[in-house]
C-alpha cells in the first residue's frame, strides 16, 4: 500500500507560505481589534455575546497557526488547522452570500482597506484551504541538496507575489468589471455614431 506524500520543498514552500499570510493577516486584524469584531458582527453568525471571543480567538488561532506552521516537527496539525479555518472563513462568506449581503466587509484587509464578499473570496479561501491540506501530507523522504534552500525560498516568494496578484485581483475584481463594461458601452457607442 503506498501512501501519499509530496516532495519536502513542495510542502515546506506551502508552509512557509501560509504562515506569512496567516501572520499578516493577523497583524491586520491587531492594528483595530474594534474594527475587526464590527465586520465579525456582521457576518450575523455570531450571538453579540460571543463576539469579543469569536473575534479574538480567530486572530489567536491565525497567529498559532502561523507560528506552528514553521516548526517542521508539528507534524501535520497546523496545516489541517489552516485548511479549517480557511474553509470556515469561506463557509461564512457563502452564508452571507447567500442570505443576499454581499455589502459586508469581509473583515480580512483590515481596517485600512474595507472589502465587500464576493464569490471570489469564497473560490480563494477553497484554493488556499486545498493548498494547505496538500501541505499537511507527509513529505516524501529523498536527499536534500543545496539548490533545495534556493528552491525553497525562491518558490515561498513566487507564492507570495501570486497571492498578491491573486488578491489584488479579487480586491478590485468589480471595479475592473465596470471599467471593461464603461469601455464596451464607449465602443458601443462610438460605433453607432461612426
Amino acid at each position: 500500500m503506498t501512501t501519499l506524500g509530496v516532495d519536502p520543498i513542495v510542502r515546506a514552500a506551502l508552509r512557509a507560505a501560509l504562515a506569512l499570510l496567516f501572520g499578516w493577516a493577523a497583524a491586520h486584524k491587531l492594528r483595530d481589534l474594534a474594527a475587526f469584531r464590527t465586520a465579525v458582527s456582521a457576518y450575523a453568525l455570531v450571538p453579540g455575546n460571543a463576539l469579543s471571543v469569536v473575534s479574538a480567538l480567530a486572530v489567536g488561532t491565525e497567529i498559532g497557526v502561523a507560528v506552528t506552521l514553521t516548526w517542521p516537527a508539528s507534524g501535520s496539525l497546523p496545516a489541517v488547522g489552516a485548511a479549517l479555518l480557511l474553509l470556515t472563513y469561506a463557509a461564512a462568506v457563502a452564508v452571507n452570500l447567500l442570505r443576499g449581503r454581499d455589502h459586508i466587509d469581509c473583515g480580512c484587509a483590515g481596517a485600512a482597506g474595507r472589502r465587500s464578499i464576493s464569490g471570489s473570496l469564497v473560490a480563494r479561501n477553497l484554493v488556499l484551504g486545498a493548498a494547505a491540506l496538500v501541505a499537511a501530507l507527509p513529505a516524501t523522504s529523498r536527499q536534500l541538496v543545496w539548490i533545495d534552500a534556493v528552491t525553497l525560498v525562491a518558490a515561498v516568494g513566487a507564492l507570495a507575489l501570486l497571492y498578491a496578484a491573486a488578491d489584488g485581483l479579487v480586491a478590485h475584481g468589480s471595479q475592473l468589471a465596470r471599467l471593461v463594461a464603461d469601455r464596451h458601452t464607449a465602443d458601443h457607442v462610438e460605433g453607432a455614431h461612426g
